[in-house]
């Protein structure tokens, strides 16, 4: 994995980044298939660690920061992580397109016109598909677009995209409150403190956001504002730098990193399993009181 984090000049595009090149090499046309020998490969997870630079609100540099996270391999990387695109992008389609076959169109109960005599093609109904105004011929209907993907797998995917964007990310201090009200141009000023171009296409990872710094970051179309909710895969991809402060560095080491555990979001299912069991029970059972009552009503 030494090829990620290496300082050369590429972009965050899912296309161009050096990560998801092709490390295969073409074989030789003369390979012959008897000789093709499938030995297994270790599904191993790859980590380095990313050093970035911490800059405060003034953009000197204050330190230096460092993203943790798990890695797929190269060789399965490129696949990992345009699995988890197409996934994302297709479960955003709402399927709600509608067209009326010439059943449902309005009119056309009535023949137009003889069946013969009349020298012209035979018509039964001026809906037909073939005439203006007429139903259309496999339309789209409503449909669920939506495809599953596993969790640990869009994890990988997430992780993997961030490590590959270490190059092009930077982290700044916490500025929430550095916004007194809400200031497009100072918005736009510290921007240019941290060496940022307003035109690219930027991307915060923020862990609080505050109403002054969404109003004053709306008005620039190229900036995107995330919080570890809405955190998501193609808009990691779509951007050429990526912003982070020190919160979102531990949620990122913290959520996708090496020492992270899969073992908790069983855990939790368990708990809320055990907890509505234990609602169920509490609710069947009948104490003194209740017996009494019974009892005396009897």
């Amino acid at each position: 994995m030494a090829s990620l984090f290496t300082p050369k000049p590429t972009t965050l595009s899912f296309f161009s980044s050096s990560l998801f090149l092709s490390h295969s090499s073409s074989s030789s046309s003369s390979t012959k298939f008897s000789s093709f020998h499938f030995s297994p490969k270790p599904l191993s997870i790859s980590c380095k660690v990313a050093t970035l630079p911490v800059l405060s609100f003034t953009g000197d540099k204050i330190g230096e920061s460092f993203l943790d996270l798990k890695c797929a391999p190269p060789d399965t990387a490129r696949a990992v992580v345009h699995r988890a695109v197409v996934t994302d992008l297709q479960n955003k389609r709402r399927g709600t397109a509608s067209t009326l076959t010439r059943a449902e169109v309005r009119g056309g109960g009535k023949k137009p016109y003889s069946q013969k005599k009349t020298g012209r093609a035979r018509r039964g109904s001026n809906r037909t598909p073939l005439r203006p105004g007429g139903g259309v011929i496999f339309g789209p209907k409503p449909r669920d677009w939506s495809i599953k993907i596993n969790r640990k797998e869009k994890r990988l995917a997430i992780s993997t995209a961030m490590a590959s964007a270490a190059v092009n990310t930077i982290v700044v201090e916490d500025f929430v409150e550095k916004f007194e009200k809400p200031k497009t141009k100072e918005f736009i000023a510290a921007l240019n403190r941290w060496g940022l171009d307003p035109k690219e296409k930027n991307m915060f990872l923020l862990t609080e956001v505050s109403d002054n710094v969404i109003l004053s970051s709306r008005n620039i179309g190229t900036l995107k504002i995330l919080t570890p909710r809405t955190l998501n895969l193609y808009d990691i991809l779509n951007a050429d730098k990526l912003i982070l402060t020190q919160g979102a560095v531990d949620y990122l080491n913290d959520r996708y990193g090496i020492s992270y555990a899969d073992e908790d979001d069983n855990d939790d299912e368990e708990e809320e399993e055990e907890e509505d069991e234990g609602e169920i029970e509490v609710e069947g059972e009948e104490g003194p009181d209740t017996q009494d009552n019974a009892d005396a009503v009897n």
